[in-house]
């Protein structure tokens, strides 16, 4: 039973979380995660704050889609892969996922918060090196922390940093070095210099791993991401991604690498091993999402439209952005108080945004996550920007 100086001890913590802006509360939608929501405060909000890039989430056709495979293959597995929690729309799937990336190989997961926890530990030992970028996602960071390897972290982007990280580690005898960054950096919307660390990780005999997450669907000329953004394909050797963000919003995530480093996670990998097999519906449908991306790209321009209008828009009006051209787009607040009342504001003007401050961001650095949609229309941004130049007037920030 749950002792009372345990009680109060949270409680307590919780009242300072909240007496410093950092709590965190949950908007309960009524209906489908789309770009015009509903909750039991407000009948239309427009949604600026969903991974849901393409609009994907509540398309009919994947809707359509997702109700065939259910009938085809069942609601769930109730088994891991080994056992009898595969079938073939899990292989199509994966096989799908290496032929749009251009790897020999995936693995499928539960979710890439479990891919990138079930990485580290299964491939590296105490002798190995990883080397980290410090605003690599929590995933990658738990992830780090279950392997035995010596970590090295080098600053956001800097690839002098990162080089010294790099001759420290050509210090350890036979390691086997790995760089690690997230391919689009989630809280400020920038991309990973790929290039420059794939012509390190060359020089130096290094492997590169990157988490994709936030990119793959929606940036490179065929929306394979990233590594296609930078032109550094067939220069990566292993990528992580979701299946929960542009491609449907769902759940899942996956490794593609080589044939060796995949086959080596189905054996030893432990959230792949312990964990149920994504469902059937979710391979289902995002395979056809993955076949159906390949073949239109109106979506990922328009995307592109929205994210360059609002960015223009914004700036215009004074506001503080992290430059950029991802549809991550940052309005920085700084003050983690100031930001939360900012957000409870707009949500008075019918836009649903959220405030991100510490631990999400460093302490100081707190700000509104804004995130594109392609299907937000000119009137929806236009609708946004008054309420947000509305807002901040109120709160005297402009």
């Amino acid at each position: 039973m749950l002792s009372h100086r345990f009680k109060s001890q949270l409680d307590e913590q919780l009242k300072e979380l909240s007496l410093n802006g950092l709590y965190k509360s949950e908007h309960a939608l009524l209906g489908a995660q789309s770009s015009h929501i509903t909750t039991h405060q407000h009948e239309c909000l427009i949604n600026l704050c969903a991974n849901n890039y393409l609009g994907l989430a509540n398309d009919p056709d994947v809707i359509a889609e997702a109700h065939n495979a259910l009938n085809t293959f069942g609601y769930g597995m109730a088994s891991v892969r080994f056992i009898c929690g595969t079938q073939t729309i899990h292989q199509q799937l994966e096989n799908q996922i290496s032929h749009f990336l251009e790897m020999e190989d995936t693995i499928l997961y539960s979710s890439c918060f479990d891919a990138n926890t079930g990485l580290f530990e299964t491939l590296l030992s105490k002798n190995d090196v990883i080397i980290s970028d410090s605003l690599n996602h929590a995933s990658i960071i738990d992830g780090i922390r279950l392997s035995k390897a010596t970590c090295l972290r080098y600053k956001n982007n800097d690839m002098n940093a990162l080089e010294q990280c790099l001759e420290q580690a050509i210090s350890h005898q036979d390691a086997t070095i790995l760089i690690v960054t997230d391919g689009v950096f989630s809280m400020d919307g920038t991309i990973a210099n790929l290039a420059a660390i794939c012509d390190l990780a060359e020089h130096y005999g290094a492997l590169v791993m990157v988490d994709d997450s936030h990119a793959v669907g929606i940036l490179g000329a065929n929306g394979k991401g990233s590594v296609e953004h930078c032109h550094v394909m067939g220069h990566v050797d292993i990528i992580s991604g979701t299946l929960g963000k542009a491609l449907g919003g769902a759940s899942g995530g996956y490794i593609s690498a080589s044939s060796s480093i995949v086959k080596w996670l189905r054996q030893r990998s432990r959230p792949y091993l312990f964990s149920n097999s994504l469902a059937p519906m979710i391979a289902a449908t995002s395979l056809s999402i993955l076949k159906r991306l390949q073949n239109q790209s109106e979506r990922r321009n328009q995307l592109r439209k929205n994210a360059q209008l609002f960015r223009s828009q914004m700036t215009a009006l004074g506001f503080d952005l992290i430059a950029g051209e991802h549809p991550i787009i940052p309005i920085m607040v700084h003050d983690a108080q100031l930001a939360q009342k900012m957000a409870a504001a707009l949500f008075e003007e019918g836009i649903l945004v959220v405030s991100f401050s510490y631990p999400v961001v460093p302490i100081g650095q707190a700000r509104i996550r804004t995130q594109m949609s392609a299907t937000l229309s000119q009137n929806d941004l236009d609708k946004a920007t008054k309420a947000f130049h509305k807002v901040a007037q109120q709160l005297n920030m402009l």
